[in-house]
């Protein structure tokens, strides 16, 4: 799996998202992350499809890394087998390189309920199956605390590959990050700019701006993207214009930060830590 890929949260316009596809593999993207809650699965679809079609961009079905995730709404076996085949459909590829169950609970459900482990087991178990029959290449988890992924371990015959999470300086996430990589399971960042608010609130994240004092050479969002790869996790970011399409992924050809750098930026969850999207803690 690339550790840089295209995040596609929030982009529903099938023609803004045909373009900012069309526009990320053209720069060099060889990931696109999608879920069925996102509602473009069919746009990036018909994206890639054109892409494939053209002979002069010289793009192959194998040369691009699809993920999808699997919504709360459709836990459970049957809802997972129907789910993926759905996105199957919608992608038009005959495999999804990566299936990921969203969230560990499901929806309409008390956070409480039993019934959140029972029907996130039955989604993983029609994950297992559409494994072996090689509709999905690899199969993993978004969300899932640690508590989560320890509870696979009764049930599970193909423990998870990935875990998706929030992840950035106010956000860390370093027990999570520590324990997936002590179980072989690859950690992917999502909402590294803070959805945004780390580049346009110094006050939230002031260290930034002292980093950024010292390495001019990089702008905001590559050195919270370069602080996420140095930790060792993929980075999927959004965007909506080559210029940051661009911008975005020329931080894999930049100087790393240093020790000192990444200290600072790591010591800022020692004072205060949010979460800018959602958090699965309370979700039995």
């Amino acid at each position: 799996m690339p550790s840089f890929g295209l995040g596609t949260w929030q982009q529903r316009d099938p023609d803004t998202v045909k373009r900012v596809v069309r526009q990320a593999l053209d720069v060099g993207y060889r990931l696109i992350d999608t879920a069925s809650v996102y509602r473009n699965e069919k746009a990036i679809g018909e994206a890639l499809a054109t892409a494939f079609c053209n002979q002069g961009g010289g793009l192959r079905r194998e040369d691009v890394w699809i993920t999808s995730k699997l919504a709360p709404k459709q836990q459970g076996y049957e809802g997972a087998m129907a789910a993926v085949l759905g996105s199957l459909e919608n992608l038009q590829t005959d495999y999804i390189d990566l299936y990921l169950i969203h969230w560990p609970g499901a929806s309409g459900k008390a956070l409480e309920s039993p019934e959140h482990r029972s029907l996130r087991q039955g989604s993983w178990e029609a994950l297992e199956e559409l494994y072996a029959q090689g509709k999905v290449r690899a199969i993993g988890v978004s969300n899932y605390t640690k508590r989560h992924l320890q509870e696979m371990r009764a049930y599970a015959k193909v423990a998870p590959m990935v875990n998706q999470c929030e992840m950035h300086p106010l956000c860390p996430q370093p027990e999570l990050l520590k324990y997936c990589k002590e179980n072989g399971i690859v950690f992917t960042a999502y909402a590294s700019l803070g959805e945004a608010s780390l580049l346009n609130n110094n006050q939230e994240l002031p260290e930034l701006s002292s980093v950024a004092y010292r390495r001019p050479d990089l702008s905001l969002a590559q050195i919270l993207l370069m602080w996420g790869l140095q930790h060792g996790a993929a980075v999927i970011p959004k965007a909506s214009s080559m210029a940051r399409l661009q911008e975005n992924m020329s931080a894999l050809d930049k100087v790393s930060l240093s020790a000192d750098d990444m200290d600072e930026l790591d010591s800022v969850s020692q004072q205060r830590q949010k979460h800018f999207c959602w958090s699965a803690e309370n979700v039995a």
